[in-house]
């Protein structure tokens, strides 16, 4: 069983830090369906959620992974904004609970990723198709953590790898098992995958004293940059925190939570923007060809809803 809701975007509109020019449809995936082919989708935990256009055509796909202990239902609004922009997310539910190790969810992600090409075209809409030629692969948190770990196994062909406030461990310095950083600069082979790393200028600051940072130094953002090779973008932005990434409302124990446990900034709306404006940008870029908006970002052009304490990059 699955269910979808649209929302009609403004036709005028061509920045990336708005909404863009196609029609969403947000697919809730509720139901497996298995045969002696095998089970559609792979892993039913919670709904999986996929967000496309709603216009005939054939778009690129992102393969989204959610952070810890969240629901991928909490990026609702990020990952409609990069739909809005010509996109096709798939933002499995890897868990429900889990321990430290993150190894069940890089082999989960695989399983998904495998299924894409034989079971994701059945729930887009009408006359949508799924342009898996060039696939993106993106994660917040411990997501980006699972999504690096994966890249990194070269078992799927990848165009684009992006960290959200990527994250290898909650203890500074402390890696959860299995380790993806080496802290050896540029050791990170993905043989020229385009990288973009986000970081979160208040993610390694405590909320209090009760609980670690979200994102603490040594195992965060900028160790992930370090290790990247070419080429590279690594965008911090500055007063905003490590879950300012999702929906302004999320619900139940663990979405009133997400306000409690992180230093944040004052509201999520300007953080969210910024991220999903980059990743329509770098996804552009390497998915599409046209590097013009990531350049912009890039050299600091325009006006942008945030502002960045650092921009790097190597190409």
């Amino acid at each position: 069983m699955n269910s979808s809701t649209s929302i009609p975007a403004s036709a005028a509109s061509t920045n990336v830090f708005d909404i863009g020019n196609y029609t969403t449809t947000l697919i809730k995936v509720e139901a497996r369906v298995c045969d002696r082919n095998g089970c559609n989708p792979p892993r039913p935990i919670r709904p999986l959620l996929i967000c496309s256009p709603s216009e005939t055509g054939s778009f690129p796909v992102l393969l989204f992974l959610h952070g810890y202990l969240l629901y991928n239902s909490f990026y609702s609004q990020l990952i409609r904004h990069i739909a809005s922009h010509g996109f096709i997310v798939v933002a499995p539910q890897l868990y429900s609970v889990a321990g430290a190790d993150a190894t069940q969810e890089i082999k989960i992600t695989a399983e998904i990723s495998s299924w894409l090409s034989q079971g994701l075209a059945q729930f887009l809409p009408p006359h949508v198709e799924p342009n898996l030629s060039k696939l993106g692969l993106a994660g917040h948190s411990r997501g980006g953590k699972v999504a690096f770990a994966l890249a990194l196994t070269k078992s799927l062909k990848l165009s684009a790898l992006i960290g959200i406030d990527p994250v290898d461990g909650m203890d500074i310095g402390k890696q959860t098992p299995p380790p993806v950083l080496t802290y050896t600069p540029h050791s990170f082979n993905l043989d020229g995958v385009g990288v973009l790393i986000i970081g979160s200028g208040l993610g390694e600051v405590k909320r209090n004293a009760l609980f670690p940072a979200c994102a603490p130094k040594g195992v965060n953002h900028e160790d992930f940059y370090k290790e990247c090779c070419s080429p590279a973008y690594y965008f911090v932005v500055k007063d905003y925190g490590h879950l300012d990434v999702l929906d302004d409302d999320t619900k139940g124990i663990r979405g009133k939570a997400t306000y409690c446990l992180c230093k944040n900034g004052e509201c999520r709306e300007p953080m969210r923007r910024f991220v999903g404006g980059a990743l329509v940008a770098f996804l552009k870029a390497y998915l599409g060809g046209n590097s013009r908006d990531l350049a912009d970002i890039r050299e600091g052009h325009g006006m942008l809803p945030v502002e960045l304490q650092r921009v790097e990059f190597h190409l």
